[in-house]
């Protein structure tokens, strides 16, 4: 027994000493392509692009990144080339005055090994021009009606409940919420956004993968008409499955309400303004000029004011 211990003992030194002197294989190369184009697909010369990375941070941090700048060409390229530091993934970011700017992250983990993509990535940022930022009141709501079963009205200009509910005072959006809750995992849940006046309404607009990179994620305008007079939002969960319950991160609207008409049925007057996210968990932005639809925030002049920490609107 004394010896076949002695030979384990042997064997695994020997091992050891192998694989110490294998040499720790270096991290691998990243080449990167970055395309920058405008709203017509044409490229866009001159832009900075910077792609950012995370390094070993020294001994007094906990984190700590580096970046490398360069113009696109005249063809909107950019490539640069770098030794992985060990950064999970990258950013990229494209500006030029006069655009707005576009942002975009690579995950290294999202590909496999052998997908050339993943070490090699070609990018493709947006550049939308700049037009007319407007004020405007904006502001994030994260909460449900305050009540069930009964329509409550949401003052955009105020950014509160309708009284009773809350200090608002015009009602621009009603919101109904039903919920049948049979059982802790069987439900059903219902939530109506409706609008007080004729002509009122809303409507969804999707967005790319590309113009999800721009920091305007909407177009300038929103549309004169294509208006619905409601939203209804349908979500259940039954016993043994999933829960259908959650917020739809591609979702944005439009809205126009304070509607006026005549007496042929036309729209008089209105106000307009846009939603980046699905209910309830959204942005909004009220433009408070009639029939004025542009819905170009300009993020240093909101009309919205005491925002609480999660109400601040930073995207245009």
């Amino acid at each position: 027994m004394r010896i076949k211990i002695t030979y384990q003992l042997i064997l695994a030194l020997v091992v050891s000493c192998v694989c110490g002197q294998i040499p720790p294989q270096p991290l691998p190369e990243w080449k990167i392509t970055v395309k920058v184009v405008d709203e017509s697909s044409q490229p866009v010369g001159g832009a900075d692009v910077e792609v950012s990375y995370y390094v070993k941070p020294p001994p007094e941090r906990t984190e700590a990144g580096e970046s490398i700048h360069g113009p696109t060409d005249t063809n909107g390229v950019f490539r640069v080339s770098h030794q992985n530091t060990g950064s999970i993934g990258l950013g990229f970011k494209a500006a030029k005055t006069g655009y707005y700017s576009a942002t975009k992250g690579h995950e290294f983990a999202k590909f496999k090994e052998s997908n050339p993509a993943k070490w090699n990535p070609t990018m493709t940022l947006l550049l939308k021009k700049i037009g007319k930022p407007i004020p405007m009141y904006a502001k994030c709501v994260m909460q449900m009606p305050p009540e069930r079963e009964k329509g409550v009205g949401y003052d955009l200009a105020v950014g509160d409940w309708v009284a009773p509910d809350g200090k608002g005072k015009n009602t621009d959006i009603v919101f109904t919420s039903h919920f049948d809750k049979r059982a802790e995992n069987d439900w059903d849940y219902k939530l109506t956004v409706s609008f007080p006046n004729a002509g009122d309404g809303i409507q969804p607009f999707t967005v790319s993968d590309l113009e999800k990179t721009s920091a305007l994620r909407s177009p300038h305008e929103a549309p004169e008409n294509g208006y619905e007079p409601q939203w209804v939002k349908t979500q259940s969960q039954r016993p043994g499955e999933y829960s259908r319950y959650g917020i739809d991160e591609s979702l944005n609207f439009f809205f126009r309400v304070r509607t006026i008409l005549d007496e042929k049925g036309n729209v008089k007057s209105a106000n307009y303004g846009k939603i980046y996210g699905d209910f309830m968990n959204f942005c909004y932005f009220f433009n408070p000029t009639p029939n004025l639809r542009n819905v170009e925030f300009d993020t240093t002049r909101n009309l919205m004011k005491d925002l609480g920490p999660s109400e601040h609107v930073m995207q245009p």
